[in-house]
């Protein structure tokens, strides 16, 4: 075997969460252009019906399953379903996760309200996303990938309650790769600042210059945001054959942040 063929994930089935845009979508084509069978969950039926179509184009299936991640019901529905479509579940990424309202807080000044919402989102649901791929992935090899955030690292300027919230998925991903292994692997992909719609709602660029005007605020070493396929290709590696021993860690994808 070839070391290009340890990245193939031909055969494999996929589930990610969150799928419908920006990072989500990134990451379901390119596990597509992989080899993989994607099933797409998020909230939005449009979205994920035209995220199937470019998936079938690349040859690969899909199977669209509109998702709250923060009901767990409907988390077990979508592992039933993906094992319903493609036998067995594989892969399982918890991408789903935000700022609910785009609405950036200082721990002192967030509502209890605000706070229990994205800790909902952003750690609940990944707890109860890892359990659920866990039990549909059973005693096969699998391999779970946890969208943390370079926002779980230091100290965070108006964004506390969201950094706080993806530091524990970290801390959630250390544990768990000791309770699942040696069958299942798990890691973590943290972004740096792309450009996603939730991200300009958040932080007001929604213009060409106050976008380049943050990136230069920033002072990205790579001197360029990141793109959705800059996530994707880490996911692929961390769900591929490339990275069988590779459990526990968080991969920064940051520009250099």
């Amino acid at each position: 075997m070839g070391v290009m063929d340890l990245f193939s994930l031909d055969g494999k089935a996929a589930v990610v969460t969150g799928a419908g845009k920006g990072i989500g979508r990134g990451i379901s084509l390119a596990l597509a252009q992989a080899g993989a069978n994607v099933v797409v969950a998020s909230r939005s039926k449009d979205d994920l019906e035209s995220l199937a179509q470019e998936i079938e184009k690349c040859g690969r299936r899909a199977l669209v399953c509109p998702t709250d991640v923060t009901d767990q019901g409907q988390l077990d529905a979508l592992a039933a379903a993906a094992t319903k479509e493609f036998g067995a579940v594989d892969i399982w990424v918890n991408n789903a996760g935000g700022i609910p309202d785009a609405t950036p807080r200082f721990l002192t000044r967030t509502e209890s309200d605000h706070w229990d919402q994205q800790i909902d989102l952003n750690l609940k649901a990944v707890w109860t996303g890892c359990v659920t791929a866990a039990k549909a992935m059973g005693k096969n090899q699998g391999a779970i990938i946890n969208i943390s955030s370079r926002a779980s690292y230091g100290p965070q300027f108006m964004n506390g309650p969201y950094g706080a919230s993806k530091a524990a998925v970290n801390s959630l991903t250390a544990t768990f790769s000791r309770e699942l292994a040696p069958n299942i692997r798990i890691n973590a992909v943290a972004p740096g600042p792309i450009p996603t719609q939730n991200f300009v709602e958040c932080m007001g660029t929604d213009t060409p210059e106050k976008e380049e005007a943050l990136k230069k605020q920033i002072g990205i070493p790579l001197e360029r945001y990141g793109k959705e396929e800059d996530i994707g290709a880490a996911v692929v590696y961390l769900a591929s054959p490339a990275a069988s021993w590779i459990t526990g860690q968080v991969l920064y994808v940051t520009g250099g942040l």
